[in-house]
């Protein structure tokens, strides 16, 4: 049974507050028939009648319970085919669920098929209008917000061309951009931004935490642990449709990537043991820091340039690995990340035996503290299938500068004017 406004959520503590959780999922289970044999068309259905009608069940949400509190950035997490996707559709109202209970407290705005409903031969201006109504807002609604829709979207010039002419990712921009007009406490998202350039997805990414600053409650399903770890408060893990682990994001990424890639052993850091995750077509033989003049280095003062690298030995050819580092302070936080995807693009074809040297240079305006370097190797693509992934491998003492309450100190200046 599903529920929303109207129906009161049963009287489960908040695992944030004492307060009401937003969404209760209390034991749901949901499956689907899968037929041995399907009629494609009716004569087919005709001509054979007695044909078997014999199926397979696929149990794509098994016995799955937790809560989200109010205005808690809530991501659930998975490998493709999980049954991530299935909840969330379950959780909108898109489903029935075939056992259990689901319960959002509060009018829900569901971000999983953008763009349903539009009108490919209609204009984007005439799309805008009817989309805003269907979600719910009144035609005047509609007409008040339509410029902040357009603006957020960015396709003020596109205005009067038809949508079967638009990109998937304008298509996207403007979806995305009537589905915030909608007044919702809580949001449901499923990946849809994936096809959005990246300066769209960072500028959604950033309304996702003004949405959040208001009070609401958001459900985020991804496989983009950085995403996950970055803006969740908490996750659950769904594998096979069953629920692993919920918790802490950095701790279920890292359980994430256990069941995604596999745990070896040993380690690459100075312990000789710990984690590592990948297929292994190529390997990171080394990582360490060195300063300006390449000398390998443990320490470093603050506001001096400095290189994190890798050596990678590739088993098996692989096109366009993408290199990437992560950094991650005492505290576990990632204060910086980046990848060879993100700054230069295609890094060519590496064949069984080679080598090559990867070298990530910046100029250290960190405070002082002590820093882990992971080093990664992952296919090109959405970044989650990885070759190599070593976690927190090496690391940085960074001195020569007293605490500020942040995490880095950026060069700068003050100044005053009275008035």
């Amino acid at each position: 049974m599903t529920s929303t406004t109207s129906q009161p959520a049963p009287p489960t503590a908040s695992p944030q507050s004492s307060a009401p959780p937003a969404v209760v999922v209390h034991h749901v289970d949901k499956a689907f028939k899968l037929p041995h044999q399907q009629y494609h068309t009716l004569k087919e259905r005709v001509l054979h009648p007695f044909r078997s009608s014999t199926f397979d069940v696929l149990q794509a949400v098994d016995d799955v319970t937790f809560e989200v509190a109010e205005g808690e950035f809530f991501g659930i997490v998975g490998r493709n085919g999980s049954g991530k996707s299935t909840l969330l559709k379950c959780l909108a109202g898109i489903y029935d669920v075939d056992a259990g209970d689901l319960h959002v407290r509060g009018r829900l705005s569901p971000f999983i098929e953008l763009g349903v409903g539009f009108n490919m031969d209609l204009t984007a201006r005439d799309n805008v209008m009817i989309n805003a109504i269907m979600l719910g807002l009144t035609p005047r609604q509609a007409r008040e917000r339509f410029d902040a829709i357009i603006a957020f979207a960015e396709l003020e010039d596109f205005l009067d061309l038809k949508l079967k002419n638009y990109s998937s990712g304008m298509t996207v921009r403007l979806a995305f951009s009537v589905a915030i007009q909608v007044d919702a406490e809580v949001l449901l998202i499923d990946e849809v931004l994936a096809v959005g350039d990246v300066s769209f997805q960072q500028k959604c990414f950033a309304e996702f935490h003004r949405l959040k600053d208001a009070g609401r409650t958001i459900l985020f399903v991804t496989h983009d642990m950085s995403a996950v770890e970055r803006f969740c408060d908490r996750a659950v893990l769904i594998e096979r449709g069953k629920m692993v682990d919920i918790g802490e994001p950095t701790a279920i990424a890292r359980r994430y990537n256990e069941i995604n890639f596999g745990r070896v052993v040993p380690h690459l850091g100075p312990g000789g043991d710990g984690e590592r995750f990948g297929d292994r077509s190529a390997e990171i033989a080394d990582t360490w820091f060195e300063d300006e003049d390449g000398k390998r280095i443990a320490e470093l003062g603050h506001g001096h340039p400095c290189r994190v690298c890798l050596e990678a030995v590739f088993h098996e050819q692989v096109e366009d690995p993408v290199f990437g580092f992560a950094l991650r302070n005492e505290a576990g936080t990632a204060v910086f990340a980046s990848t060879t995807d993100l700054q230069g693009g295609p890094t060519g074809t590496f064949a069984r035996g080679d080598r090559v040297v990867v070298k990530l240079e910046f100029l250290n305006w960190l405070v002082a503290g002590t820093y882990s370097a992971t080093p990664s190797i992952t296919r090109a693509g959405l970044g989650a299938d990885a070759v190599d992934l070593c976690p927190d491998v090496v690391e940085l003492i960074v001195h020569g500068w007293f605490p500020t309450g942040g995490v880095t100190n950026l060069p700068h200046s003050f100044e005053l004017e009275r008035a």
